[in-house]
Parts: C-alpha cells; sequence; structure tokens
C-alpha cells in the first residue's frame, strides 16, 4: 500500500547503470513498482539489461553487477516497448531520480527511438523532500545538536563559534555509536575523538581534489577522472603530451588540480630519466 491518494498512475523506479555520466553511460538494470490508480495491488517490474558498453569500476563496486551476468540479457532497445507501455502515462517517483535516473532513462528511450515525455507528469523526488525537511545548514545543525539558535548568522566569528558547537555536539552524541553504510558494512565507532581518524571518515580519499578532476585509482595512483584520458595515469600522460598539460595549466582547472598535476608530472619525468638510464 501507498500513503497517497491517487488521481493517476504512479511509478516508483531505480536504476543501476554503468556509471555515473548521463549521456555517455547506460542502464544495466531497472526495477519499476507500479501503482495503478484504483487498484489495490502494485504491479513490479525488474530487468537486467546488457548495456553493450564497459562497466566502470566505481559502478560496479557499488551494484557488484558484473558482464558475465549482462551477457545473454536483452539490450534497452529490445525491452523499451515493454518498459514504455509499463509506465504509460504515469506520474514517476524515485530517490534522487529527478537528477539521475529520469533524465538516464530518457537518454536511453531516446537511443532506442522513443520520444519519452515528461512534460505532462509529475516528478517525486524523495530525496529533495528529505533535504528540505532535513535541512543541512549550519542553523539546523546547531539546533539539532546543541538545541539553540544561531546567533549573528552569517557573521564570520559568530558562525565559527557556532561550528565548533556543533562538532562538540557531535563528539559527544556519537561517542560509541556505529555507522553503517548504504552496502550494510559496520564501522565500530567512527566518530572519535582524533583528528586523522575522523579526516578519514568525513572524506573520500580516493578524490585527490574539490573538483573532483583527478582521483586515486585502487593502486594508489594519480589518475584522470574526467574526458578521454578518464582512468589514466597523470604524470605518464602529461608527460607524453606536453600540450595536453598546457591546455591543462592554461585553463580554468583550480590551482589544486593544478599543483597536482605539475608535481605528479614532474615525479614521472624523474622515473621515466632514471629507468632509461639504467
Amino acid at each position: 500500500m501507498i500513503g497517497l491518494e491517487l488521481d493517476r498512475d504512479l511509478v516508483f523506479f531505480d536504476i543501476e547503470s554503468t556509471g555515473l555520466n548521463i549521456i555517455r553511460d547506460r542502464i544495466l538494470q531497472i526495477a519499476l513498482i507500479k501503482y495503478a490508480k484504483g487498484k489495490q495491488e502494485p504491479e513490479e517490474k525488474m530487468l537486467l539489461i546488457n548495456p553493450g558498453v564497459p562497466i566502470a569500476e566505481e559502478a560496479f563496486a557499488v551494484h557488484g553487477i558484473g558482464p558475465e551476468q549482462l551477457r545473454n540479457k536483452p539490450t534497452f532497445a529490445q525491452v523499451a516497448q515493454e518498459l514504455y507501455d509499463f509506465i504509460g502515462d504515469a506520474d514517476l517517483a524515485g530517490y534522487n531520480s529527478n537528477r539521475f535516473d529520469v533524465p538516464m532513462l530518457m537518454e536511453e528511450f531516446a537511443r532506442a527511438g522513443y520520444e519519452f515525455d515528461i512534460s505532462n507528469r509529475r516528478l517525486l523526488d524523495m530525496q529533495r523532500i528529505f533535504y528540505k525537511m532535513e535541512p543541512r545548514t549550519l542553523r539546523a545543525a546547531l539546533r539539532y545538536y546543541q538545541g539553540k539558535e544561531i546567533e549573528n548568522a552569517h557573521d564570520a566569528l559568530a558562525d565559527v563559534r557556532a561550528t565548533i558547537d556543533v562538532f562538540n555536539g557531535q563528539l559527544d552524541m556519537y561517542e560509541g555509536k556505529e555507522w553503517i553504510d548504504e552496502d550494510g558494512q559496520r564501522l565500530p565507532n567512527p566518530v572519535v575523538r582524533d583528528a586523522a581518524a575522523l579526516h578519514e571518515f568525513t572524506n573520500d580519499l580516493s578524490t585527490a581534489d574539490a573538483t573532483q578532476r583527478l582521483k586515486y585509482d585502487k593502486d594508489g595512483n594519480l589518475v584522470f577522472n574526467f574526458g578521454v584520458n578518464a582512468g589514466k595515469l597523470v604524470g605518464k600522460t602529461l608527460y607524453h603530451d606536453r600540450n595536453y598539460l598546457n591546455w591543462m595549466l592554461n585553463k580554468d582547472f583550480s590551482s589544486q588540480v593544478k599543483q597536482l598535476i605539475k608535481k605528479e608530472t614532474k615525479k614521472y619525468q624523474a622515473e621515466y630519466k632514471a629507468n632509461k638510464q639504467k
């Protein structure tokens, strides 16, 4: 059952994909639950789909669906009509669906020759409800952790003092509590009074810079996280392609990125020359 009076059909859905690029990546699994107006029981559908493109390591680490599970499955084009008919004129609902699931589904339908129009559909995104009702602002955090209101909000010194209050409240509230991630993995007592441990817990250590243009691969090597060189070693690529290096140094990349690529290129250059001399 769903706690909502329906005046037309509503389809909740979620997709798993080969990656996070809405244009370049493809759907490899889609699950839908349809609540039809006037019917008591919902109708469910789940399909595995052969994406026809490689699956990114990061995506596989999340959903665990590999090529061997998809080898004999239909392509999206082969199931497009089935999905198109199942959804019909229904409204759509999901979690973070407005930014990811809906636009990716639209791209897949377009490639298959279907115009999947959402202009007359109502889109319900549970993440947006969550974020609006549980705001992630400093004012909300201070109210939650310390039960008090911020004074002189957006005055820099007042904001810093409030941040310290929030931090102390977090240390007290989460002391001894375990953290469970989306995959059910448990981490006992991650919020401790230790800066190094908190850094490791709160940061994505695979990301090398704030703009997420560079990252570290599973072996700890600095690689590109965008464009045609995605996944390639930064130092090696830029040392052998000075035009690309100069392009990056002169384009609107962050100073952090530019520092990292210069350091990595210089490091690779030293290793390359040393190996040649052996």
